[in-house]
Protein backbone atom coordinates (compact mmCIF):
# COMPACT_ATOMS: atom_id res chain seq x y z
CA UNK A 1 0.00 0.00 0.00
CA UNK A 2 1.32 3.45 -0.84
CA UNK A 3 2.07 5.24 1.71
CA UNK A 4 1.15 8.81 0.76
CA UNK A 5 -2.40 10.14 -0.49
CA UNK A 6 -2.95 13.61 -0.97
CA UNK A 7 -6.66 15.37 -1.65
CA UNK A 8 -6.76 18.69 -3.26
CA UNK A 9 -8.97 20.71 -1.32
CA UNK A 10 -10.58 23.61 -3.58
CA UNK A 11 -12.06 26.91 -2.23
CA UNK A 12 -15.44 28.14 -3.29
CA UNK A 13 -13.31 31.26 -4.75
CA UNK A 14 -10.88 28.86 -6.71
CA UNK A 15 -13.89 26.32 -8.40
CA UNK A 16 -15.72 29.44 -8.98
CA UNK A 17 -13.28 31.27 -11.14
CA UNK A 18 -12.30 27.88 -12.36
CA UNK A 19 -15.85 26.70 -13.66
CA UNK A 20 -18.54 27.90 -12.18
CA UNK A 21 -18.86 31.53 -12.90
CA UNK A 22 -18.49 30.82 -16.60
CA UNK A 23 -22.74 29.90 -17.17
CA UNK A 24 -22.19 29.28 -21.07
CA UNK A 25 -20.06 26.32 -20.03
CA UNK A 26 -22.18 25.01 -17.19
CA UNK A 27 -24.96 24.99 -19.74
CA UNK A 28 -22.56 22.72 -21.94
CA UNK A 29 -22.10 20.64 -18.80
CA UNK A 30 -25.33 19.77 -18.39
CA UNK A 31 -26.28 19.02 -21.83
CA UNK A 32 -23.69 17.13 -21.91
CA UNK A 33 -24.99 15.37 -18.71
CA UNK A 34 -28.13 15.05 -19.65
CA UNK A 35 -27.36 13.37 -22.77
CA UNK A 36 -24.78 10.67 -21.19
CA UNK A 37 -27.82 10.05 -18.32
CA UNK A 38 -29.96 9.40 -21.07
CA UNK A 39 -27.27 7.17 -23.09
CA UNK A 40 -26.43 5.22 -20.03
CA UNK A 41 -23.09 6.53 -19.34
CA UNK A 42 -23.70 7.37 -15.92
CA UNK A 43 -25.22 6.10 -12.31
CA UNK A 44 -27.47 8.30 -10.15
CA UNK A 45 -28.70 6.53 -7.68
CA UNK A 46 -31.89 8.35 -5.52
CA UNK A 47 -31.20 11.47 -3.56
CA UNK A 48 -31.26 10.59 0.39
CA UNK A 49 -32.81 13.32 2.29
CA UNK A 50 -32.84 13.89 5.89
CA UNK A 51 -35.44 16.40 6.69
CA UNK A 52 -36.04 18.18 9.77
CA UNK A 53 -39.44 18.14 11.00
CA UNK A 54 -42.18 15.68 9.78
CA UNK A 55 -43.75 17.57 7.18
CA UNK A 56 -43.35 19.02 4.13
CA UNK A 57 -43.60 22.30 6.00
CA UNK A 58 -41.61 21.23 8.11
CA UNK A 59 -38.85 20.68 5.99
CA UNK A 60 -39.56 23.96 4.19
CA UNK A 61 -38.94 25.97 7.72
CA UNK A 62 -36.20 23.76 9.44
CA UNK A 63 -34.32 22.38 6.15
CA UNK A 64 -32.89 19.21 5.47
CA UNK A 65 -29.32 17.33 4.56
CA UNK A 66 -29.52 15.65 0.61
CA UNK A 67 -26.86 13.37 -0.02
CA UNK A 68 -26.85 12.72 -4.00
CA UNK A 69 -23.72 10.70 -5.16
CA UNK A 70 -23.29 9.39 -8.68
CA UNK A 71 -21.20 8.80 -11.49
CA UNK A 72 -20.51 10.50 -14.71
CA UNK A 73 -18.81 9.15 -17.89
CA UNK A 74 -17.91 10.55 -21.57
CA UNK A 75 -14.77 13.21 -20.98
CA UNK A 76 -16.03 13.77 -17.10
CA UNK A 77 -15.63 9.93 -16.06
CA UNK A 78 -15.85 11.09 -12.41
CA UNK A 79 -17.50 9.34 -9.45
CA UNK A 80 -18.05 11.27 -5.86
CA UNK A 81 -20.95 12.84 -3.97
CA UNK A 82 -23.14 16.23 -3.82
CA UNK A 83 -23.35 17.23 0.19
CA UNK A 84 -25.97 19.79 0.62
CA UNK A 85 -27.36 21.46 3.50
CA UNK A 86 -30.57 23.51 2.80
CA UNK A 87 -31.84 25.79 6.17
CA UNK A 88 -34.11 28.69 5.22
CA UNK A 89 -33.89 30.53 7.82
CA UNK A 90 -30.19 31.26 7.22
CA UNK A 91 -31.30 34.49 5.61
CA UNK A 92 -31.62 35.76 9.22
CA UNK A 93 -27.47 35.41 10.06
CA UNK A 94 -26.54 36.45 7.03
CA UNK A 95 -25.82 32.90 5.23
CA UNK A 96 -27.02 31.24 2.30
CA UNK A 97 -30.00 28.95 2.28
CA UNK A 98 -27.57 25.83 0.63
CA UNK A 99 -24.22 25.08 1.10
CA UNK A 100 -22.71 22.24 -0.68
CA UNK A 101 -19.70 19.95 -0.41
CA UNK A 102 -18.10 18.00 -3.17
CA UNK A 103 -16.11 14.57 -3.12
CA UNK A 104 -14.83 13.38 -6.24
CA UNK A 105 -13.57 9.92 -6.38
CA UNK A 106 -11.58 8.11 -9.19
CA UNK A 107 -13.97 5.75 -10.69
CA UNK A 108 -10.61 3.15 -10.69
CA UNK A 109 -9.45 2.71 -7.40
CA UNK A 110 -12.43 4.32 -5.51
CA UNK A 111 -10.29 6.56 -3.73
CA UNK A 112 -11.47 10.47 -3.08
CA UNK A 113 -9.13 12.83 -5.10
CA UNK A 114 -10.95 16.20 -4.70
CA UNK A 115 -12.89 18.28 -1.78
CA UNK A 116 -14.36 21.27 -3.37
CA UNK A 117 -16.88 24.19 -2.40
CA UNK A 118 -20.21 23.69 -4.30
CA UNK A 119 -22.12 26.30 -3.05
CA UNK A 120 -22.29 28.37 -6.31
CA UNK A 121 -21.74 25.16 -8.73
CA UNK A 122 -25.31 24.05 -7.11
CA UNK A 123 -26.93 27.34 -7.91
CA UNK A 124 -25.65 27.60 -11.48
CA UNK A 125 -26.19 24.35 -12.26
CA UNK A 126 -30.00 24.51 -11.19
CA UNK A 127 -30.02 27.35 -13.39
CA UNK A 128 -28.00 25.68 -16.50
CA UNK A 129 -30.83 23.38 -16.14
CA UNK A 130 -33.19 25.85 -16.78
CA UNK A 131 -31.32 26.76 -19.44
CA UNK A 132 -31.57 23.63 -20.97
CA UNK A 133 -34.88 23.40 -21.01
CA UNK A 134 -35.60 26.71 -22.15
CA UNK A 135 -33.40 25.72 -25.31
CA UNK A 136 -35.58 22.96 -26.01
CA UNK A 137 -39.25 23.51 -24.82
CA UNK A 138 -39.67 27.20 -24.96
CA UNK A 139 -41.14 29.10 -27.89
CA UNK A 140 -38.21 30.50 -30.05
CA UNK A 141 -39.02 34.26 -30.15
CA UNK A 142 -39.67 33.83 -26.67
CA UNK A 143 -39.83 37.77 -24.93
CA UNK A 144 -41.76 37.50 -21.85
CA UNK A 145 -40.68 35.77 -18.49
CA UNK A 146 -42.67 35.66 -15.41
CA UNK A 147 -40.32 34.36 -12.20
CA UNK A 148 -41.22 33.22 -8.98
CA UNK A 149 -38.57 33.35 -6.07
CA UNK A 150 -36.58 36.32 -5.80
CA UNK A 151 -33.42 34.22 -4.06
CA UNK A 152 -30.12 32.70 -5.80
CA UNK A 153 -31.47 30.55 -7.99
CA UNK A 154 -33.68 32.88 -9.64
CA UNK A 155 -30.62 34.98 -10.72
CA UNK A 156 -29.12 31.91 -11.77
CA UNK A 157 -32.65 30.88 -13.97
CA UNK A 158 -32.49 34.42 -15.35
CA UNK A 159 -28.75 34.23 -16.40
CA UNK A 160 -29.24 31.17 -18.36
CA UNK A 161 -32.52 31.98 -19.89
CA UNK A 162 -31.47 35.10 -21.48
CA UNK A 163 -28.32 32.79 -23.01
CA UNK A 164 -30.63 30.30 -24.23
CA UNK A 165 -33.24 32.98 -25.62
CA UNK A 166 -31.87 36.61 -25.75
CA UNK A 167 -35.03 37.59 -27.20
CA UNK A 168 -36.62 37.75 -24.26
CA UNK A 169 -36.87 41.85 -23.03
CA UNK A 170 -39.66 41.81 -20.35
CA UNK A 171 -39.14 39.87 -17.26
CA UNK A 172 -41.81 40.19 -14.08
CA UNK A 173 -40.20 38.67 -10.53
CA UNK A 174 -42.61 38.07 -7.88
CA UNK A 175 -41.60 36.60 -3.59
CA UNK A 176 -43.52 36.65 -0.75
CA UNK A 177 -41.20 39.19 0.18
CA UNK A 178 -41.90 41.49 -1.59
CA UNK A 179 -38.91 43.88 -0.93
CA UNK A 180 -36.12 41.14 -2.01
CA UNK A 181 -38.15 40.80 -5.67
CA UNK A 182 -37.75 45.06 -5.97
CA UNK A 183 -34.09 44.09 -5.20
CA UNK A 184 -33.89 41.23 -7.77
CA UNK A 185 -35.64 43.81 -9.97
CA UNK A 186 -33.11 46.89 -9.36
CA UNK A 187 -29.69 44.35 -9.39
CA UNK A 188 -30.50 41.76 -12.63
CA UNK A 189 -32.25 45.21 -14.65
CA UNK A 190 -28.89 47.05 -14.65
CA UNK A 191 -27.35 43.83 -14.58
CA UNK A 192 -28.64 42.56 -17.79
CA UNK A 193 -30.51 45.61 -19.59
CA UNK A 194 -33.51 43.87 -19.63
CA UNK A 195 -36.92 45.59 -18.24
CA UNK A 196 -37.30 43.45 -14.90
CA UNK A 197 -40.44 44.48 -12.27
CA UNK A 198 -41.16 43.38 -9.06
CA UNK A 199 -45.29 42.88 -8.92
CA UNK A 200 -47.21 42.07 -5.78
CA UNK A 201 -49.63 40.18 -8.04
CA UNK A 202 -48.61 37.76 -10.43
CA UNK A 203 -51.58 36.36 -12.37
CA UNK A 204 -52.17 38.86 -14.90
CA UNK A 205 -48.24 38.77 -15.82
CA UNK A 206 -48.01 35.22 -16.20
CA UNK A 207 -50.91 35.59 -18.69
CA UNK A 208 -48.40 37.51 -20.85
CA UNK A 209 -45.86 35.72 -20.10
CA UNK A 210 -43.86 32.86 -23.01
CA UNK A 211 -42.00 31.44 -19.96
CA UNK A 212 -42.84 30.81 -15.87
CA UNK A 213 -40.03 29.23 -13.95
CA UNK A 214 -40.72 28.85 -10.14
CA UNK A 215 -37.68 28.48 -7.49
CA UNK A 216 -39.11 28.49 -4.36
CA UNK A 217 -40.59 26.81 -1.10
CA UNK A 218 -43.76 26.56 -1.80
CA UNK A 219 -45.79 23.85 -0.11
CA UNK A 220 -48.74 24.70 -1.74
CA UNK A 221 -49.45 25.37 -5.49
CA UNK A 222 -48.71 29.47 -6.43
CA UNK A 223 -49.11 29.38 -10.09
CA UNK A 224 -52.70 28.51 -11.42
CA UNK A 225 -54.15 26.81 -15.15
CA UNK A 226 -55.90 30.21 -15.79
CA UNK A 227 -52.46 31.93 -16.04
CA UNK A 228 -51.19 29.92 -18.38
CA UNK A 229 -51.49 31.12 -21.82
CA UNK A 230 -51.22 28.45 -24.90
CA UNK A 231 -47.83 27.81 -25.87
CA UNK A 232 -46.44 28.63 -22.83
CA UNK A 233 -43.32 26.54 -20.70
CA UNK A 234 -44.24 26.28 -16.93
CA UNK A 235 -40.74 24.88 -15.35
CA UNK A 236 -41.53 23.67 -11.90
CA UNK A 237 -37.68 23.72 -10.55
CA UNK A 238 -38.40 23.05 -7.08
CA UNK A 239 -41.31 22.16 -5.19
CA UNK A 240 -45.15 21.90 -4.98
CA UNK A 241 -45.65 24.75 -7.17
CA UNK A 242 -48.30 24.75 -10.34
CA UNK A 243 -51.93 23.08 -9.64
CA UNK A 244 -52.59 19.91 -11.00
CA UNK A 245 -54.68 21.84 -13.56
CA UNK A 246 -51.46 23.12 -14.75
CA UNK A 247 -50.03 20.02 -15.56
CA UNK A 248 -53.28 18.97 -17.52
CA UNK A 249 -53.11 21.52 -19.39
CA UNK A 250 -49.57 20.66 -20.95
CA UNK A 251 -49.58 19.03 -24.10
CA UNK A 252 -45.98 17.84 -23.54
CA UNK A 253 -44.95 16.64 -19.54
CA UNK A 254 -40.86 16.84 -20.18
CA UNK A 255 -38.45 15.99 -17.07
CA UNK A 256 -35.21 15.37 -15.91
CA UNK A 257 -35.09 12.24 -14.00
CA UNK A 258 -38.55 10.61 -13.90
CA UNK A 259 -37.66 7.92 -11.16
CA UNK A 260 -35.97 10.41 -8.85
CA UNK A 261 -38.99 12.72 -8.92
CA UNK A 262 -40.93 10.02 -8.24
CA UNK A 263 -39.10 8.83 -5.80
CA UNK A 264 -38.15 13.02 -3.96
CA UNK A 265 -42.33 13.55 -4.19
CA UNK A 266 -42.14 17.27 -3.36
CA UNK A 267 -42.89 18.30 -7.13
CA UNK A 268 -46.91 18.96 -8.25
CA UNK A 269 -46.15 16.07 -10.95
CA UNK A 270 -44.75 13.89 -8.54
CA UNK A 271 -47.53 14.29 -6.40
CA UNK A 272 -49.82 13.87 -8.74
CA UNK A 273 -48.47 10.25 -9.64
CA UNK A 274 -48.10 9.56 -6.35
CA UNK A 275 -52.14 10.57 -5.63
CA UNK A 276 -52.66 8.14 -8.86
CA UNK A 277 -53.55 11.07 -11.06
CA UNK A 278 -50.74 10.54 -13.42
CA UNK A 279 -49.29 7.15 -14.46
CA UNK A 280 -45.46 6.67 -16.11
CA UNK A 281 -47.53 6.76 -19.30
CA UNK A 282 -47.90 10.62 -19.38
CA UNK A 283 -44.71 11.33 -19.24
CA UNK A 284 -43.64 12.61 -22.76
CA UNK A 285 -39.64 12.54 -22.59
CA UNK A 286 -36.63 12.59 -19.98
CA UNK A 287 -35.37 15.74 -21.60
CA UNK A 288 -31.85 13.99 -22.56
CA UNK A 289 -34.06 11.68 -25.06
CA UNK A 290 -34.70 15.18 -26.23
CA UNK A 291 -31.22 16.32 -26.66
CA UNK A 292 -30.24 13.05 -28.25
CA UNK A 293 -32.90 13.14 -30.76
CA UNK A 294 -34.63 10.25 -29.38
CA UNK A 295 -37.97 12.15 -28.70
CA UNK A 296 -38.82 15.66 -30.64
CA UNK A 297 -39.05 18.61 -27.79
CA UNK A 298 -40.98 21.98 -28.82
CA UNK A 299 -42.53 21.20 -31.74
CA UNK A 300 -44.53 24.17 -32.74
CA UNK A 301 -45.55 27.80 -31.17
CA UNK A 302 -49.09 26.43 -30.36
CA UNK A 303 -47.44 23.30 -27.94
CA UNK A 304 -47.90 23.87 -23.77
CA UNK A 305 -45.14 22.46 -21.94
CA UNK A 306 -45.04 21.51 -18.57
CA UNK A 307 -41.29 20.79 -17.36
CA UNK A 308 -39.68 19.66 -14.03
CA UNK A 309 -36.51 19.12 -12.72
CA UNK A 310 -35.27 17.22 -9.48
CA UNK A 311 -31.21 18.03 -9.49
CA UNK A 312 -28.93 15.38 -9.83
CA UNK A 313 -25.57 14.97 -8.10
CA UNK A 314 -23.75 14.08 -11.23
CA UNK A 315 -24.58 17.53 -12.33
CA UNK A 316 -22.00 19.04 -9.86
CA UNK A 317 -19.62 16.11 -10.53
CA UNK A 318 -19.42 17.17 -14.21
CA UNK A 319 -18.79 20.90 -13.11
CA UNK A 320 -16.68 20.35 -10.26
CA UNK A 321 -14.48 18.12 -12.30
CA UNK A 322 -13.85 20.01 -14.80
CA UNK A 323 -12.96 22.81 -12.36
CA UNK A 324 -10.40 20.19 -10.71
CA UNK A 325 -8.64 18.95 -14.30
CA UNK A 326 -7.68 22.80 -14.33
CA UNK A 327 -6.41 23.26 -10.96
CA UNK A 328 -4.44 20.13 -11.20
CA UNK A 329 -3.09 22.09 -14.70
CA UNK A 330 -2.79 25.36 -13.21
CA UNK A 331 -1.18 24.01 -10.10
CA UNK A 332 -4.34 25.66 -7.85
CA UNK A 333 -5.78 24.68 -4.75
CA UNK A 334 -4.62 23.17 -1.36
CA UNK A 335 -3.15 19.53 -1.50
CA UNK A 336 -4.01 17.96 1.79
CA UNK A 337 -2.69 14.99 3.38
CA UNK A 338 -5.04 11.93 3.67
CA UNK A 339 -2.73 9.20 4.24
CA UNK A 340 1.00 10.01 5.43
Amino acid sequence: MTNKLEILFLSDKQVNELAANNMSEVMHDMERVLSLFDSGDAMCPDKAVMPWGKTIEDENTLGRLNAMPGYIGGEYDMAGIKWIGSSPQNYKIGLPRATVLVILNDPITKIPVAISDGTTVSAKRTGAVGGIAVKYLSVKNATTMTIFGAGAQSRTQLEAALLARPSIKTVYINDVMFERAETFANEMSEKYGVAVTAVKEPGEYCKKSDIIITVTIASEPIVHADWIKKGALMMNMADYEFTDDCVRLADKIVVDNWKNIKHRKISTVALMYDRGLITDGDITAQIGEIINGKKPGRENNNETIYFNAVGMGIEDIAVVTRAYRKALEQGVGTKVPYWE
